[in-house]
């Protein structure tokens, strides 16, 4: 297995593997996003699902209530002290069947306590990601819409899978907004 280089997603971008796609690192003024050396700046869009306790309910992934989130769809999210927020990217990404992907949260979020969940994007899986977003601190903490948010490294098989995500009919394919929990 081989990472891609920032060439290889050029050119993986323009047959429509991530659309929008941007060819340079945008940087002034705003946590960075686009093309980098070995992997992708992914944005994180304007719609969250911030989790509350207002309703006392239990959070269990095999029977989510939606009543432990609020929807809010803003140019700035603030996530309260020691919780969770839901959101999705920007970008939709149609990995090819050869392709394993792994997403990382910024340096930047992390050095102020804010973790965006390592997660895989499998071969032949598609959609916009909805990105787990958890705020460390004791302090509220604000994220910024269609700014970067994660970093997406591309790795390649000598080898198609066997068993792709489609083959699998995976539960969260072709999602195109902030999804929650499914059996």
């Amino acid at each position: 297995m081989s990472i891609k280089s920032d060439r290889w997603i050029k050119e993986m971008a323009r047959g429509g593997m991530i659309s929008p796609f941007v060819e340079c690192q945008v940087r002034e003024d705003v946590v960075s996003f686009g093309l980098s050396s070995y992997g992708y700046d992914i944005r994180v869009a304007d719609e969250f699902k911030i989790f509350t306790n207002i309703n006392s309910t239990l959070i269990d992934p095999k029977a989510f209530d939606p009543r432990s989130f609020i929807d809010v769809k803003a140019d700035v999210c603030i996530v309260p002290p020691n919780s969770f927020a839901l959101a999705r990217t920007v970008e939709y990404f149609r990995i090819p069947r050869d392709i394993l992907t792994v997403c990382l949260g910024k340096s930047t979020y992390a050095r102020c306590g804010i973790i965006v969940n390592v997660t895989p994007f499998e071969p032949e899986w598609e959609g916009t990601a909805t990105l787990e977003i958890s705020n460390t601190t004791p302090l509220p903490a604000k994220i910024y819409a269609n700014e970067g948010i994660a970093q997406v490294l591309f790795f390649q098989s000598d080898e198609r899978c066997e068993t792709s995500y489609a083959d699998k009919h995976g539960k969260y394919q072709a999602q195109r907004e902030v999804t929650l929990p499914r059996i």
